[in-house]
């Protein structure tokens, strides 16, 4: 059975959220092939900044609930936009980092841009330090990051 996939982006959004940390495949089917996912703050943990496409985005992200456990977000601010193709907004994420048992609190900024009702475009921006601190260093999160 094919997922049911919402047609604007502030619903891609909430399918996002409510996807990302418990079930990758059916997370993927929100987004085009030729999606977009863009990390501008992950330059200074050297880690990629822009992948393209399904594959890449699946790569990148397939170990996602394995690594944050219990990933929830709470305290989302949507902004309303009069294009239905785009979707900001702000939330607040904690998980259990899996490797190290440590606690993760991050506070994000979201960008969703819709085509044909799938992601296009996904801008996450977050604070690097939240992230090092609960990876235990830049190796031990480089080390996840490459094993996905």
């Amino acid at each position: 059975m094919t997922p049911t996939i919402p047609h604007d982006a502030g619903a891609l959004l909430d399918a996002h959220l409510a996807l990302i940390g418990t079930d990758i495949e059916r997370w993927l089917a929100l987004f085009t092939e030729d999606a977009v996912v863009e990390f501008p703050y992950a330059r200074s943990l050297g880690v990629p900044e822009r992948l393209e496409g399904i594959a890449a985005i699946r790569g990148y992200f397939a170990q996602t609930p394995k690594h944050f456990l219990g990933l929830a977000f709470t305290k989302v601010r949507r902004y309303l936009t009069t294009d239905p193709e785009l979707a900001i907004a702000e939330v607040h994420g904690t998980a259990t980092i899996a490797p190290t048992g440590k606690p993760y609190a991050q506070d994000y900024v979201f960008f969703v841009k819709a085509r044909q009702g799938r992601i296009s475009l996904y801008r996450e921006y977050w604070d690097p330090l939240p992230g090092l601190e609960a990876f235990g260093g830049t190796r031990n999160l480089r080390r996840m990051v490459d094993a996905s």
